[in-house]
């Protein structure tokens, strides 16, 4: 691993309560599987109310560029909100917690909403009406109530929600999440796309690190451990998590991804003087100095 220069390495605290543990210090042979809201960045009253930090996006390029490609933004939001929030980059964006998925230059696949699925709208628009404050996030093959604007709609929102489900007849999953609840197709997981990707390059042969900071993200910390890589939760709001590993918040993870991909760069640019210094060498005619 490259050490940074001057600097300090970042450390996170462990799950279990045990001694905090440095971060590795190069993506050398890792892949990256970040969520965007909570751990890239704070989380808004809104999701169109988000701020991105200055130079985020080309960090995350960074990075990308680092691992070959072997990094994914995997989100509750549609790809179509990921890159207006990060841009139209060639990093691989999985949205609608799986339902979604674009390669690097590639076209996106997509799920299709399960049927059952319209029959829910105009009950969840009914509930949202009930509860002013409340939001309704449609996204097309997945749908989101979020209750941040009114807490005190929480039992009622997720109680209602939750009865729906038996008359989907099992092709409509709900999702929990901070203030929010969402129904997707039921086949979609941020833990299979873990699997997917890993399975294929860039990612195949690399040790996954998962890193996310709700009960949305837990089947990629899961998947991560499984196979040997690192789980990482952003944030601490009390609650069991299967992350091994924890940052405090959304700063000191986007510091971790800044100083990786500068790191890369920096182990790019070493390989790449030696390889002009060993061509020189062997150019040089015997006897030259």
């Amino acid at each position: 691993m490259i050490p940074l220069s001057d600097e300090p390495p970042i450390h996170a605290a462990t799950s279990d309560g045990g001694a905090s543990v440095a971060l590795p210090a190069s993506p050398a042979g890792l892949a990256f599987f970040i969520d965007l809201d909570g751990t890239l960045i704070d989380i808004a009253p809104t999701p169109e109310g988000v701020f991105v930090p200055p130079g985020l996006p080309e960090q995350l390029a960074a990075l990308g560029l680092a691992t070959e490609g072997a990094l994914a933004i995997v989100s509750g939001r549609a790809i179509v909100s990921l890159d207006r929030i990060l841009g139209p980059s060639r990093l691989v964006k999985a949205g609608l917690h799986g339902g979604e998925l674009r390669r690097s230059g590639q076209a996106m696949e997509a799920m299709t909403a399960p049927p059952a699925l319209e029959l829910l709208r105009p009950l969840l628009a009914a509930l949202a009406n009930r509860w002013p404050g409340t939001l309704l996030e449609d996204k097309g093959a997945a749908i989101a109530v979020h209750y941040r604007g009114n807490p005190a709609a929480e039992d009622d929102v997720l109680a209602t929600v939750e009865a729906m489900l038996p008359l989907t007849e099992g092709t409509v999953a709900a999702q929990r999440g901070k203030m929010v609840i969402e129904l997707k197709p039921a086949s979609a997981g941020k833990g299979n796309v873990v699997r997917r990707l890993m399975a294929e390059p860039p990612f195949a042969g690399r040790l996954p690190v998962a890193m996310g900071d709700d009960v949305t993200d837990e089947a990629m910390f899961r998947v991560a451990n499984e196979m040997g890589g690192l789980s990482i939760r952003v944030g601490d709001d009390g609650r069991p998590t299967d992350a091994r590993l924890r940052l405090p918040d959304t700063t000191s993870l986007r510091a971790w991804v800044d100083a990786l991909g500068r790191a890369g760069a920096a182990l790019a640019a070493g390989a790449e003087s030696a390889m002009v210094g060993t061509s020189t060498t062997a150019s040089r005619p015997k006897g030259t100095p």
